[in-house]
């Protein structure tokens, strides 16, 4: 397994086979996005691969008063920002794994485990795993429910994309188009959502 490479972002807060959310410092939040690759490297070496769905910033005590104030003084506001651990939340989608040198685009046989650490993959990362095989992890995306899937899937396949042709492979796009049709055939109604959304891209 290579030595890891990525950005630390966040600590798991819970998880299942399915999903996770970890938790984070307003700091780190300048590296997430929605729609980008992560992952979790579970005790036995193997990894988790999974999506930015959501990010949330919660209230508490402090923020509640602050806000309640006629003003706020600008070093209160980045103080509160910077230094106090505010309730940030990454949920995270699980999209495959990867033991003993292999990726699967396949749920993980066990979940991450409570104060895992989150790592942000890097380009390089990302092109192997969404290179490997035939775009499969993407049927998780489609499963997402109450959630905007064609904003997930923009902003995904943007950054996919964009390293996928800085590294030369300028037929993975297109591929991975094709894919979404197949998986959407029995659903015109959405296939035409996602593909509209998409061809914000071009």
């Amino acid at each position: 397994m290579n030595e890891i490479k990525t950005i630390p972002i966040g600590k798991l807060l819970r998880a299942d086979n399915r999903q996770f959310v970890a938790g984070c410092r307003v700091k780190e939040l300048e590296t997430p996005a929605l729609g980008a690759l992560v992952k979790v490297r579970l005790q036995d070496q193997s990894e988790v691969y999974g999506l930015i769905t959501r990010i949330s910033i919660s209230d508490d005590g402090l923020v509640r008063q602050l806000a309640s104030g006629m003003s706020i003084p600008p070093e209160y506001a980045a103080d509160n920002r910077h230094n106090r651990n505010l309730p940030v939340e990454i949920e995270v989608l699980t999209l495959g794994f990867a033991q003993d040198g292999k990726l699967y685009h396949q749920l993980p046989p066990r979940p991450p485990l409570s104060l895992d650490v989150l790592y942000l993959c890097d380009d390089a990362e990302l092109v192997r795993f969404t290179g490997h095989g035939k775009h499969a992890y993407l049927r998780h995306i489609l499963r997402l429910q109450e959630m905007p899937v064609e904003e997930i899937l923009v902003s995904h396949l943007t950054k996919a994309r964009q390293a996928h042709e800085a590294a030369g492979n300028h037929d993975w796009y297109p591929q991975a188009c094709e894919q979404l049709v197949i998986l959407l055939r029995e659903d015109y109604p959405r296939l035409t959502t996602v593909l509209d959304a998409l061809s914000a891209m071009d």
